[in-house]
């Protein structure tokens, strides 16, 4: 598969606002950052998320071929069934990872949400309540981290939780519109970057400055990628 597809398959110009949800989850947990456990979460996160790309890609290739041609898979550059492949073998690498890395409840947290993950892809397109489990997928990063942080239930997660799953309604509302207004992509990309900001927003409310205002870098950053690699 040609890294340009893959890249394009994963929507990686996304990927810092994983890292970001990722920081505010443990932080929440803990109110302190356990890099130790942060940086291997933020591995089968990623791996997680870009997984996720990948399926929704391979399920959806009958609805991009009449909506989105220029989609990977309907444009002939990557088939189906690599697809699937690769995205299944990425979330049991994201699995792998917190079973070894983390521990055994951070890697509960991990098998549901990669539960909710393929519960999207398979039926977001007829799903009136595709919203919400989008909203969920993100939630659950937050679970996961706040689970190798020691504290996955600690009343800041919960709320800081609820945060997030409100923004995330929004954007995945706006976002099953997208094809049917041609500004509607540019905006979808700028709320998906600006979930670093509602983590930095969550960051801020229990004392860390510096890394609040790192979630604005985080923000910018997603935006300068998506120039290179669409968001959406």
């Amino acid at each position: 598969m040609p890294a340009r597809t893959a890249l394009r398959l994963g929507r990686v110009s996304n990927l810092p606002t994983v890292w970001t949800n990722v920081i505010a989850g443990a932080a929440l947990a803990t109110l302190e950052i356990p890099w130790k456990a942060v940086v291997p979460v933020a591995l089968a996160a990623s791996l997680l998320y870009v997984a996720g790309m990948f399926l929704n890609d391979a399920f959806d290739a009958r609805w991009d071929a009449e909506h989105r041609p220029e989609r990977p898979i309907p444009a002939g550059e990557v088939s189906a069934r690599l697809v699937f492949q690769a995205g299944f073998a990425m979330m049991a690498a994201a699995l792998a990872v917190l079973a070894v890395a983390v521990g055994t409840p951070a890697l509960v947290a991990g098998v549901v949400l990669a539960g909710l993950i393929v519960l999207y892809d398979v039926s977001h397109k007829n799903n009136p309540v595709a919203p919400a489990l989008m909203g969920l997928c993100r939630v659950a990063v937050y679970f996961v981290a706040a689970s190798a942080a020691g504290h996955a239930f600690a009343p800041p997660v919960i709320a800081g939780a609820v945060f997030l799953f409100c923004y995330l309604v929004l954007l995945s509302t706006i976002a099953r519109r997208e094809t049917t207004d041609p500004k509607l992509p540019r905006l979808v990309g700028r709320l998906i970057a600006g979930i670093s900001l509602v983590d930095g927003a969550q960051l801020l409310a229990v004392g860390h400055y510096g890394i609040a205002l790192a979630c604005v870098g985080a923000f910018a950053l997603t935006l300068g990628w998506q120039r290179r690699v669409a968001g959406t």
